[in-house]
């Protein structure tokens, strides 16, 4: 063989070369996941930018336009990826009913049966993303021996992060989605051998594999070309000899298929490619190439050539790779119409949304599943898909009608009748979304989340209507000031974002030529289409939603069909935002008019408390906490009022009033309850409430605890360590008229702290409650965090918060600290 010619090796730029690394390192970490576990999926979302979102990076396994509506997601969402991160803790989810119950929107876009995890991507306090594992259901959930292996390659891709973002280097992504190739489950069936032929002179050069092919030794072949030719079949020497004439006179590619001779004389065909080189030298007569033995692969194909049953393979995304002649025979289709394509985009009998949804099941589940289709006009085919990580395996077969079938349609649905899976998808997503988000800020954030990265779009704006006049409630992606001219502008002045809502329909611009035709005097960014949607709640104009693509695009019946659809949900967010403003303003005023504006100062007790409301929601609950002198006891109280609305707020302030004046008037802790939960069962408020009382004596050290269906208190001891006390309770306030409440004695010893807390610091849908209070015992347990603490109560209050108390709460958090000395 001729030596490779010397290659320089080219220095690429410091950020190129970070940017390759770090994608290594992604790579790397999906593989070494993959073939570590028996797992047949992973995904590896990384934070954006400005930390908001999750983009998805990496995916192995799973079809990527199965994962268009997860490639970005709002890092404040309820997404098992969301949750991960926000806690830096693993969720793990067993089946689709486990899904189900703790993250329905995750079971909305995949409604498919497999277990699955998602490990957080953390290197100390830096969490830089989250890597997905996904798993066949089989009754076990995640197995047990694969958590070990997915959190050490998560740390040790966390360490290579950290490493590159020490160095200076960007790790955030940079928009594209890497697909990792998994390695076939067989060593390939084709050899390849190299050959370097002087054919004036009559000498081969050619490599070990090349040899073999043709029935020769490595160490016995002379590097003569008639040795060769004796290799091959003799009825093909002629036309190969003439193949190899024409390919030296034209200066063109030869591709020959001849037969050659193995070593026990038995010919078999194999595939001859070579050139002629061009390396600046005069080379005619000379010609280097391959040549391939595809034996194992032509046989298996003939084999299944001859089968009287359609067999197609169709690769991660769905597409087809192979059919062989009964598929051409029962879809009446031709191959070359078929490979390349989604079935169910070119036979337009499949193109029911059901029938890729059996697909999607099919890959995401690794379950095999059947259907049966209808061809027009009445042919009844049965379909068998079997599927692993690399593909599906497809057999079709003639079938008898179901008992119950249809008659068939006198004619095709048109195009765009149907919304596809991921259209329908960003749909109910979006309602998903619009019916938890009750601020306008949290609409125009669902809507950015969902619209923009389904319909790739760039710029987003959302107006209100007051007073006739259109003004900016959110906008995404907009160059700084360009939207400050289009402010407060009547609604009926002549701009498309206006004249869309007082017409009541939607306008496309498919290209910057036809808006400016429409509009000639209207200013312009740098966007190549535009829709502009008018929000319509009730009959009557709320606002309207602008959309921006910066290149010029079609927008198909399905996607005015959608972006329609989607206005509608918008309108009614945004209406229902609008009505919440008021109230919440009334409901936050009441709820901090409603708690201790200062708690009592004592010479052996100092308390430290704190109240945290819910990111999401309402913002307003019914926490509340207490702490009142009655004579030489201090009466402790927490208590935590079902909801997030005024009506929860407004029965707090009256079960904190309760709970106060039956503490005063001297009644024990567990006849304090018992009153309580009488007053409440008479108010009838419709809600049920939670509470725990401690009656302290500060000057022997002695306590008296009641709990009302409330979550443990936490005792830290003078020794550091902190324990949750498991007294016995009584159930919810509100429940039963003759409920009792037992009250356990407690002894503090000087040093101690005495926590009382309520459920929304501990709890995490990732997680059970009992991990969130045994989190909470460790944050209190250390050396220094009694009377004499450097930090004291307040500050140890303050650590406690920040460790446990998300940024994006679900539920409100309050939490009282006693220091007993």
């Amino acid at each position: 063989m001729r030596p490779e010619p010397h290659r320089l090796r080219v220095a690429l730029p410091p950020e190129e070369q970070a940017a390759r690394d770090r994608d290594a390192l992604l790579t790397s970490a999906v593989r070494t996941v993959l073939g570590g576990t028996d797992a047949h999926g992973a995904t590896l979302h990384l934070r954006s930018r400005d930390r908001r979102s999750l983009v998805l990076c990496a995916v192995a396994g799973v079809p990527l336009s199965v994962l268009g509506p997860f490639r970005r997601i709002a890092a404040a969402g309820p997404l098992p990826v969301a949750v991960g991160y926000r806690t830096g803790r693993t969720v793990l989810l067993a089946d689709t009913e486990d899904t189900m119950r703790r993250f329905p929107q995750l079971a909305l876009g995949l409604p498919y049966d497999f277990a699955s995890a998602w490990v957080p991507v953390r290197a100390g306090a830096e969490t830089y993303g989250v890597l997905g594992v996904l798993w066949p259901a089989t009754g076990d959930g995640v197995p047990e021996g694969a958590r070990r292996h997915l959190r050490a390659v998560a740390d040790r891709l966390a360490a290579g992060l950290a490493g590159l973002e020490a160095d200076g280097h960007p790790v955030e992504p940079n928009g594209e989605t890497t697909v990792v190739e998994l390695t076939p489950p067989s060593a390939p069936t084709t050899r390849v051998g190299l050959f370097d032929w002087d054919v004036l002179a009559g000498s081969v050069a050619a490599d070990d594999q090349f040899c073999e092919i043709f029935g020769l030794a490595p160490g016995d072949f002379d590097g003569r070309a008639d040795t060769l030719s004796a290799r091959i079949a003799p009825g093909d020497l002629p036309e190969f000899r003439a193949a190899v004439r024409g390919a030296l006179d034209g200066d063109r590619v030869l591709a020959a298929r001849l037969r050659v001779l193995d070593r026990d004389g038995h010919p078999y065909p194999v595939e001859l490619w070579a050139r002629v080189p061009h390396d600046g030298q005069e080379q005619w007569g000379r010609l280097v190439g391959a040549v391939l033995d595809t034996r194992t692969g032509t046989a298996a194909a003939a084999a299944v050539e001859r089968l009287r049953d359609g067999v197609f393979s169709l690769d991660p995304d769905g597409r087809i790779t192979y059919a062989n002649h009964s598929v051409e025979l029962l879809l009446q289709a031709r191959r070359e119409d078929l490979v390349g394509h989604h079935p169910w985009q070119v036979l337009s009998w499949l193109s029911d949304p059901v029938y890729e949804n059996r697909y999607r099941a099919a890959l995401l589940s690794q379950q095999p599943t059947a259907f049966l289709a209808l061809r027009p006009p009445d042919s009844w085919l049965a379909f068998s898909l079997y599927p692993d990580a690399h593909g599906v395996t497809g057999r079709v077969v003639a079938a008898e009608p179901p008992p119950d079938a249809a008659a068939p349609p006198a004619e095709p649905a048109p195009p765009g009748a149907w919304a596809g899976l991921g259209a329908m998808y960003h749909l109910l997503q979006l309602a998903s979304a619009l019916s938890e988000a009750v601020t306008a800020r949290e609409v125009c954030r669902a809507v950015a989340d969902e619209i923009l990265p389904a319909l790739g779009g760039q710029e987003l704006a959302i107006y209100a209507v007051r007073d006739k006049r259109l003004h900016l409630v959110a906008q995404s992606g907009y160059p700084d000031g360009f939207l400050d001219r289009f402010e407060g502008i009547p609604v009926d002045t002549r701009v498309p974002g206006a004249e869309t809502l007082s017409s009541g329909t939607p306008i496309f611009f498919e290209s910057v030529d036809e808006l400016a035709a429409a509009y000639p005097d209207l200013t312009l960014d740098d966007m190549g289409a535009w829709a502009f949607l008018p929000l319509i709640a009730s009959g009557h104009p709320v606002g309207s939603c602008i959309l921006g693509f910066d290149r010029p695009r079609v927008f198909t019946l399905e996607e005015r069909g959608l972006l329609t659809a989607l206005a509608g949900f918008i309108a009614q967010a945004l209406e229902r935002a609008r009505l919440y403003d008021a109230e919440f303003t009334l409901a936050r005023g009441l709820q901090q008019a409603l708690l201790p504006h200062r708690l009592p100062h004592l010479e052996e007790v100092r308390i430290a408390a704190r109240y945290l409301p819910g990111t999401q929601g309402m913002e307003i609950g019914g926490d509340w906490y207490d702490a009142v002198v009655t004579g030489r006891d201090l009466c402790l109280v927490i208590g935590d009022v079902e909801g997030h609305s005024v009506g929860a707020a407004a029965t707090m302030g009256q079960l904190r009033s309760a709970v106060r004046a039956f503490a005063t008037g001297g009644h024990s802790p567990d006849e304090v309850l018992a009153r309580t939960n009488q007053l409440l069962l008479d108010l009838d408020p419709g809600l049920l409430a939670s509470c725990c009382l401690v009656r302290l004596t500060p000057g022997e050290g002695t306590a008296l605890v009641a709990r009302a269906g409330h979550v443990p208190p936490v005792l830290r001891y003078p020794d550091g360590r902190a324990e949750a006390l498991e007294v016995p309770g009584g159930p919810l306030l509100g429940v039963d008229r003759a409920a009792a409440y037992p009250v356990s004695p407690l002894v503090l010893e000087p040093g101690s702290v005495l926590a009382l807390y309520t459920d929304g610091l501990v709890e995490d849908p990732a997680a059970a409650i009992d991990e969130g209070v045994e989190r909470l015992c460790a944050a209190l347990t250390g050396p220094d965090a009694g009377w004499t603490a450097t930090e004291g109560p307040e500050g140890l209050a303050d650590r406690v918060l920040d460790e446990l108390g998300s940024t994006h709460r679900v539920d409100d958090i309050a939490l009282m600290l006693t220091a007993y000395r």
